[in-house]
Formats: C-alpha cells, sequence, structure tokens
C-alpha cells in the first residue's frame, strides 16, 4: 500500500506537470498541427504513466483516465473543440483533462437546480451500492457454483458497481476542487430499454461525450451516414477496450472485447435502422412493454458480454487476483474507519 501511494503521489505530480505544460503550450497556438506537435510529448508520455502501479485496478483506473479520456480530450483541444481551451483556468482544465468528470454548461442548464453542493440524500445511494459491492466481493467464492444464467448477471454488476463507485469518487474530488456543477457520469443503466438508449444515454457517458466529437461526428460527416459513424464509433471503442484490458493483464489482445464491440455496433445500426423504416413507412413499430425492453437489453448485454468481454480475463485467471486486491482494498477501509472511529472516541 505504501508503494502505491508513493506511485499515486508520482503519477499526479506527473500528470500535472503535464497538463499544465499542454495547457500553456497551446495558449498561443492556433488549432491543428502547431497544437497537434506541442502536445505530442505529454501524449507519449500519458501511456507509460499507469505502469507505475503494481496494483490491477489502479493501473487500470489510471490508464482510463489519462490514456483514453484525457488523450482523446487532448486530441480534441489539438482540433480547436472543447471540453478543453487553454483560457480555463489551470486547476479546472487540469482536473477536467485529467478526471473523468465533464462540467455541466449552465447556459443550457439554467433552468435546472444548482447541485453545486451534494444533496442530502447524495451519499446513502453510493453507501448502499457501497455496501452490495462488499457483498459482492464477499461471495465471489461461491461463482463457480451458481447456475450459468447467474454468472454473467453477477459479473455485469460487479462491473457495474466497481466503475460508478471509481467514478463518483473522482467526480466528488472534482466538484470539492472546483465547485462545480458536473454532468452525471452513469444515469440507471440497469433501465435501458435498447442498446442505443444503453450504450448512448445511460452507460459510463464520459466515453460517448469523447467518442461522439472524436469519432461518430468526424465519421459521419465524411461520409454522409449516421450507421457509419456509429459503427466507427463502436469499433474504436472496441479498440480502446482492448488498450485497457492490455493494461489488466500485460498481455496482447485476443479481439474479442473488439469484438463486443463491433457486434454491439451492428445491433444498434440494425435497431435505428428498424425503427427509421417502420417511420419512413408510417407503420407503428410494436415496441414490447418498456420492462420487457428493458429485461431483454440488459440480457443481450449480459449474454455478450460473459462470451465475449469477461473471458479473456476468467481465462487468464486474473479475475481471482481482481477479487484478492478489493478484499485487500475492503480490508483497508474497515482499519481505517475502525482507527477513524477510536480517534474520534478518544477526542
Amino acid at each position: 500500500m505504501a508503494s502505491e501511494v508513493a506511485s499515486l503521489a508520482v503519477v499526479s505530480a506527473s500528470t500535472a506537470g503535464a497538463l499544465s505544460y499542454a495547457r500553456f503550450a497551446t495558449a498561443r497556438l492556433s488549432p491543428g498541427i502547431p497544437r497537434l506537435a506541442a502536445l505530442l510529448p505529454v501524449l507519449l508520455l500519458l501511456p507509460v504513466l499507469p505502469f507505475a502501479f503494481a496494483s490491477i485496478h489502479l493501473r487500470t483506473i489510471s490508464a482510463f483516465f489519462l490514456v483514453w479520456l484525457c488523450g482523446f480530450k487532448l486530441l480534441l483541444l489539438a482540433a480547436g473543440h472543447p471540453p478543453l481551451h487553454p483560457a480555463l483556468p489551470l486547476l479546472r482544465f487540469v482536473a477536467c483533462a485529467a478526471l473523468p468528470i465533464k462540467v455541466r454548461d449552465e447556459n443550457q442548464h439554467h433552468h435546472q437546480p444548482s447541485r453545486r453542493s451534494l444533496p442530502s440524500g447524495f451519499l446513502l445511494p453510493y453507501a448502499a451500492k457501497a455496501a452490495l459491492f462488499a457483498a459482492l466481493v464477499s461471495v465471489r467464492c461461491y461463482r463457480a457454483r451458481m447456475p450459468s444464467y447467474a454468472v454473467p448477471v453477477f459479473d455485469g454488476a460487479h462491473v457495474y458497481l466497481m466503475l460508478e463507485l471509481f467514478l463518483a469518487s473522482a467526480a466528488a474530488l472534482a466538484r470539492a476542487l472546483l465547485g462545480a456543477d458536473l454532468e452525471p457520469q452513469f444515469d440507471r443503466p440497469y433501465l435501458a430499454s435498447s442498446l442505443g438508449d444503453f450504450w448512448g444515454r445511460r452507460w459510463n457517458l464520459m466515453v460517448p461525450g469523447v467518442l461522439r466529437p472524436c469519432v461518430y461526428r468526424p465519421v459521419r460527416a465524411r461520409s454522409g451516414s449516421a450507421a457509419a459513424g456509429v459503427l466507427a464509433a463502436f469499433l474504436v471503442s472496441g479498440i480502446m477496450h482492448e488498450v485497457m484490458f492490455y493494461y489488466i493483464t500485460l498481455e496482447p489482445g485476443t479481439g474479442e472485447v473488439t469484438a463486443f464491440f463491433a457486434l454491439h455496433g451492428a445491433c444498434a445500426v440494425a435497431e435505428r435502422w428498424w425503427c427509421a423504416a417502420a417511420a419512413r413507412r408510417g407503420v407503428g413499430l410494436w415496441r414490447p412493454p418498456r420492462p420487457v425492453a428493458t429485461a431483454l437489453t440488459l440480457a443481450f448485454v449480459t449474454g455478450t458480454g460473459s462470451w465475449l468481454f469477461f473471458a479473456p480475463v476468467i481465462r487468464s485467471g486474473l479475475d481471482k487476483a481482481i477479487v484478492a486486491e478489493c478484499e485487500g482494498m475492503l480490508a483497508f477501509l474497515e482499519r481505517a474507519g475502525w482507527n477513524l472511529a477510536a480517534a474520534a472516541h478518544s477526542v
């Protein structure tokens, strides 16, 4: 733990320094090749930083933050597109680049109540999710005895809770630093009624937030086809997930994760085409009741995920190492909580 804390300090300082350079280096440069050339040292440094961690969780989460999200944001900055801009205050620039957050545009959301201070019920849902995540980690040893249909549900819930808790922690840090209103990172993906709804509007919204301007819109504008933009976005997502899996396994990818996202991209395009064709013909498209549509969507996501997404990690046996890390972190947090309680009692 001590070595990982030291690594975290080094990576944080290196990231802050690199992104400070990025802000000042691009301030006097026009978008395009000049900015991209100035940002190239940062884009080459970011993929190296996650290797400072021995922990699978810290290595992978830092790769997601720095290699994928931050890297794509810097490419958008080179092209002159938001969310980053050299005119931003330094602290906001660094936080928005390094963390999986998006500051809410108050001009577009002036009618919505501000959430700069945490609402009274904010902590309760996350405390419940943390307790559920701890319970899943505790019963992971019984996974092999579960019915085959329950395994993908169990794995999917584990990944969802882990991601949301990690991202919510980063958002809480950013909210404390910036005092800004942030866009949500998840929107109850367990209520998605279609693949487009799941991937585009509910699941890990920071990813579509960078894929739309980086991939979907340029491909759509050049090809004149929304379907081509969707397929390209899913393909790039698959490739970047292969990169993330490399940081997990430290082995070359097998292509299964890319196949997972390519399959979902094709199905999402077919879903859009079916709805558009029905609308053109003036035919009322029959849709199952929303609970049934939600069940079918989640069944497809978890079923194909068990087949293609989780297979590389489980086959390599790293799922056991990941669970062991989770157990160690939970034990560390429990000890820290008891120590804090004892200190408060003594005071």
